[in-house]
């Protein structure tokens, strides 16, 4: 069998996408698939070509036993509009005709967003002879309509127009939460679709194997500060300025301290915010690499996973809580829905609070800087429900019975 992944994202960028279709791309090659991938020159989230293939040389590599092909793409680190669109259509333009080069696949495997990717998966797939699988790791354009970050209807229109040509032509769509799965079930009834959830590799995320590197030392952290970390994009869907609001509220608390690691479009934003609120228990650390991310969450106390307050959201489960609890941490978790109902209520692997509410996010850090006790139990039972529940093994063994009954 042979799978061709086309995404505009893939390492060695850093991310939730590119880790999650790795993982899955490693996992295929060793049970027997042909996997490869189709991607652009990694650039994100600097939106600068990474410098080792800034001159367009590497356009083929291998990663951990996958191949690897790579086309041009625009970038730029303007947040217009323009510029958006055309980071995400040159890659359009460019994947297919990288691509179409290429030789045949049984499947073509796209993930989504960006949605416009579907332009090119949708002809690869018949130039290749292969049949179409949508991958939806977000309900796009609904998501960016919802949020604010689209408004113009005309191109709303053609977007949703775009989304539903894609199901159309996708022999299944797999989605990466259930609540994905329902909401395009309910307005697409005839399309297949299959729940590929994000999840975890349990050896990699391993806290009896993994050392600590140091990390609270290097950013002057004392063995006795409790330490609340998010790490990711700081992005318009995070919801970001609420951790603020809560951190000035538990201010006063010595113990406390709050870590916001990675970068995004309202990094720059939440940086002023943090300046003008006077915060002494906020600190900004850029993002790292997946290799780092096991030694520092040895080193931290509690993951802080906060969305907008959106019904879209309502779905949403966040890469990094998988993460986050396999290495035994807490969660406190600012998002409702399906992802509450997982680590919160069945799995009671931390705290919920209410997403944008920053009263009941300071309500909660104080609750647990009180309790290590608690802090400590909830680790336990965030590692045993992940390790049943989003075993990155499982996952793929489950996907590739898809493919062999299609």
């Amino acid at each position: 069998m042979k799978l061709l992944i086309l995404t505009q994202y893939y390492p060695p960028e850093i991310g939730a996408p590119q880790n999650r279709l790795h993982e899955l791309a490693v996992r295929l090659k060793a049970k027997g698939v042909n996997v490869e991938v189709l991607t652009a020159m990694p650039n994100y989230p600097t939106m600068e070509i990474d410098s080792r293939y800034s001159s367009g040389k590497i356009k083929a590599e291998v990663i951990d036993g996958v191949q690897v092909f790579r086309s041009r793409i625009y970038v730029s680190k303007s947040k217009s509009i323009i510029h958006r669109l055309l980071n995400y259509f040159s890659f359009v333009w460019t994947s297919y005709w990288r691509g179409r080069k290429l030789e045949n696949y049984d499947y073509l495997m796209v993930e989504s967003p960006p949605l416009f990717l579907g332009y090119s998966a949708m002809r690869l797939s018949k130039k290749l002879k292969a049949k179409l699988i949508f991958n939806v790791s977000d309900l796009w354009p609904e998501s960016a309509e919802k949020i604010g970050v689209v408004n113009n209807k005309v191109f709303l229109n053609l977007a949703y127009k775009l989304e539903a040509k894609c199901y159309r032509n996708a022999t299944i769509v797999t989605c990466q939460t259930k609540g994905i799965v329902d909401n395009i079930r309910e307005r697409f009834p005839s399309t297949k679709t299959h729940w590929l959830p994000n999840g975890v590799d349990l050896d990699f995320y391993n806290p009896q194997k993994i050392k600590a590197n140091g990390f609270r030392k290097k950013n002057n952290l004392s063995e006795s500060d409790i330490v609340f970390f998010y790490g990711g994009i700081l992005g318009h869907a995070q919801g970001l300025q609420v951790v603020l609001e809560a951190a000035k509220i538990v201010n006063k608390n010595e113990d406390v301290k709050i870590i916001l690691q990675g970068a995004g479009p309202e990094r720059e934003m939440l940086m002023e915010l943090n300046e003008e609120l006077n915060l002494s228990n906020v600190l900004f650390l850029p993002p790292v690499a997946k290799n780092e991310m096991p030694g520092i969450l040895k080193e931290v106390d509690v993951a802080l996973v906060p969305l907008r307050k959106l019904d879209i959201f309502q779905g949403a489960i966040p890469s990094k809580i998988f993460e986050a609890l396999a290495m035994k941490k807490a969660l406190l978790l600012g998002v409702d829905g399906e992802a509450r109902h997982h680590f919160i209520d069945k799995a009671r692997a931390g705290l919920f609070f209410e997403p944008e509410n920053s009263i009941d996010l300071a309500k909660n850090i104080i609750e647990l800087a009180n309790n290590r006790a608690q802090i400590a139990e909830m680790g336990e039972r965030a590692r045993a429900y992940v390790q049943t529940n989003f075993n990155r093994d499982n996952i793929s063994k489950d996907f590739l019975e898809i493919l062999n009954n299609n």
